[in-house]
C-alpha cells in the first residue's frame, strides 16, 4: 500500500494513542513516534526488561520523558509475562479509552499488548510487521507471526517483508511500508566525535581495533554448551590482541555465575549495559560487531559495520551478505579472525553502502498514518 504524507493540522487528543514496549529494543525505536505524537501518546512499560541498566537508562537517553503506567511481568516465564500483561494492559486501554495502540517487533511485551487491544476492540498498528525467520524454534517468530494477523495495519520496514505478509494472506491494504524507525533512531541519538572519543579512551581502546559484543539470546544464554563456546571464542579474540568490549546481559551474567563460569569475563572488558548513545558510540567505531540481536543487524547497516550474527537463522535477511553473517558459537573464533584480517577492506566497502532498512523517515510515515486514522475516528464520533 502506498503511503501519503499530510502534514497534521490539529493535534490529536490526550492519550488517543497507547504506546507499549518491554525492552531496550522497543524503547530505542517508538522514541522517535513517542516523541513526534507528544501529548497524543499515553506510554505503557510493562517491565520485561526491569532493571535499571536494560530500561530506564535507556529511557532517559532515547528522550522519552515519562511512562505514564509501569507494569511488572520482568522475571516471569513467558506464559505468565503474556498473560498478566495482557490483562493488566486490557484495564489500561479500559481507564483511559485510547483510539489507537502501537505495538513494535515480537517480544512478549508487542504480543500482549496486541491480545489486550484486539479483545477490547481497540485498533491496533504493528511496527516492523512481517519480519520473519522461518524458524518456528523461536519465541519471537510466534510472537511475530500472531501479531500480525491480528493487527489492523501492519507498518512494513521493507517490501521484503510486504512480501511476507501477502504470502501469509493478510490483505494488502493493511500493509504499509515504512521504512524501520531504526535508522532515525541511530542518526538522532549519535554523540559527537568528541564524545566518542572519551568513550574509547574511557575504555582504553582505539577506532577499528577492537570487537563489540552482546549475547541475550534463549538459543545461546541457556544452553551452557553455547554459551561456553560463544565465551571461549571471545577470549580467543582477545588473545589475538583486538580487545573485545563486552555489554554483560543481566541473563548472561546470571548463567555464568550458575555455571560457574565468570573468570571468562577476566580477560574481556565487561561492562553493565550501556545507555543508547554510549553503545552506539561504540559500536560506530568497533572493527566488528558479534551478536545475536536482531537490532544490533539493524544498527549496523546505518554505522557501516560489519557483524557476525550468532544465531542458526535470521529474521532480517536484507544485510546477509554485506552487513552480516550467520555463524555459530564453534566457528566464532574463526570467523572473527578472517574477518579482522581484512577489515580495513570490510570497513572502506561498507561505508559506500546504503541501510536498506530506509532513508530515516519511516516515523513521519507512520505517525502520519496514525494521526489520520485517529482523526478520522474522533470525526466519526462527532
Amino acid at each position: 500500500m502506498k503511503l501519503s504524507f499530510p502534514s497534521p493540522t490539529s493535534e490529536l487528543p490526550t492519550s488517543s494513542v497507547m504506546i507499549v514496549f518491554g525492552t531496550r529494543p522497543e524503547i530505542v525505536k517508538l522514541a522517535p513516534l513517542i516523541r513526534r505524537l507528544g501529548d497524543a501518546a499515553y506510554v505503557v512499560h510493562t517491565g520485561q526488561h526491569y532493571d535499571r541498566g536494560m530500561s530506564a537508562v535507556f529511557l532517559q537517553s532515547c528522550g522519552i520523558a515519562r511512562v505514564h503506567r509501569q507494569l511488572h511481568v520482568g522475571g516471569l516465564p513467558r506464559a505468565a509475562q503474556i498473560g498478566r500483561g495482557a490483562e493488566q494492559i486490557a484495564e489500561a486501554i479500559s481507564q483511559i479509552g485510547p483510539k489507537y495502540v502501537v505495538v513494535q517487533g515480537d517480544t512478549n511485551a508487542t504480543f500482549a499488548a496486541a491480545l489486550a487491544a484486539n479483545a477490547a476492540g481497540v485498533r491496533l498498528g504493528h511496527v516492523e510487521a512481517g519480519l520473519r525467520a522461518n524458524d518456528r524454534r523461536m519465541p519471537e517468530e510466534h510472537n511475530r507471526v500472531m501479531v500480525d494477523h491480528i493487527s489492523d495495519d501492519l507498518f512494513a520496514a521493507t517490501e521484503a517483508n510486504r512480501l511476507n505478509l501477502l504470502d501469509e494472506g493478510i490483505p494488502d491494504e493493511r500493509i504499509l511500508v515504512t521504512g524501520n524507525p531504526v535508522v532515525e533512531a541511530v542518526l538522532g541519538q549519535r554523540a559527537s566525535v568528541e564524545s566518542d572519543v572519551e568513550e574509547l579512551v574511557h575504555l582504553g581502546v582505539y577506532p577499528d581495533r577492537y570487537v563489540l559484543a552482546t549475547l541475550h539470546r534463549q538459543e545461546n544464554v541457556d544452553s551452557p554448551e553455547n554459551l561456553l563456546a560463544t565465551l571461549h571464542a571471545f577470549n580467543d579474540v582477545a588473545s589475538s590482541g583486538w580487545p573485545v568490549v563486552f555489554p554483560v546481559h543481566p541473563r548472561t551474567r546470571a548463567m555464568l555465575a550458575d555455571l560457574d563460569a565468570e573468570h571468562l569475563l577476566d580477560a574481556l572488558i565487561a561492562e553493565e549495559p550501556f545507555p543508547y548513545e554510549r553503545f552506539l558510540a561504540l559500536a560506530a567505531h568497533a572493527a566488528v560487531l558479534v551478536s545475536d540481536s536482531g537490532g544490533i543487524q539493524e544498527e549496523a547497516t546505518v554505522l557501516a559495520r560489519p557483524v557476525l550474527v550468532v544465531r542458526d537463522s535470521t529474521e532480517r535477511p536484507e544485510a546477509l551478505g554485506t552487513f552480516t553473517k550467520l555463524v555459530t558459537p564453534q566457528t566464532l573464533a574463526a570467523e572473527t579472525a578472517t574477518l579482522l584480517a581484512d577489515v580495513e577492506n570490510t570497513l572502506l566497502a561498507l561505508g559506500s553502502l546504503p541501510s536498506p532498512f530506509g532513508d530515516g523517515r519511516a516515523t513521519e510515515r507512520i505517525a502520519a498514518h496514525i494521526h489520520s486514522v485517529v482523526a478520522d475516528l474522533f470525526t466519526e464520533e462527532a
